[in-house]
């Protein structure tokens, strides 16, 4: 669910709700998506928590084992963040411990003519943690 920060989400919602109370979408021109889950659903490599303090257990995952190379999973935010100078952040944890399947996850803002501009990226988080 949103906290006063906008934009901001714990994923702490039932099943496939957390695109509506988190204000994101699936993209429909990807190759697959993203779930909500946790550790126990996903498999023993997993976290078998999210990073939220206290109860926190859902997070989003791909099980990128049964994708191709290349294939795309997308989601966006379904709210228009106005461009700012040194005002907008964005702050996410993720857990990517490295295997044979493990892609690349990327962060891109879109500019106003639908430009999409990489902000972020990591192959691999050599860590198994958050």
């Amino acid at each position: 669910y949103y906290t006063s920060i906008p934009g901001s989400c714990n994923f702490e919602t039932r099943d496939q709700e957390w695109t509506t109370a988190c204000g994101l979408t699936q993209d429909t021109t990807d190759d697959f998506d993203w779930n909500i889950s946790n550790g126990a659903v996903t498999g023993l490599r997993d976290p078998h928590t999210d990073h939220t303090p206290g109860k926190g257990q859902r997070f989003l995952y791909v099980n990128s084992s049964a994708q191709k190379e290349g294939n795309r999973a997308r989601i966006i935010t379904t709210k228009f963040f106005p461009p700012s100078l040194g005002v907008c952040r964005v702050r996410f944890w993720f857990w990517m411990f490295a295997s044979r399947q493990t892609g690349i996850l990327k962060v891109y803002t879109v500019e106003e003519h639908g430009t999409d501009i990489l902000m972020w990226s990591s192959t691999r988080n050599e860590e198994n943690k958050w």
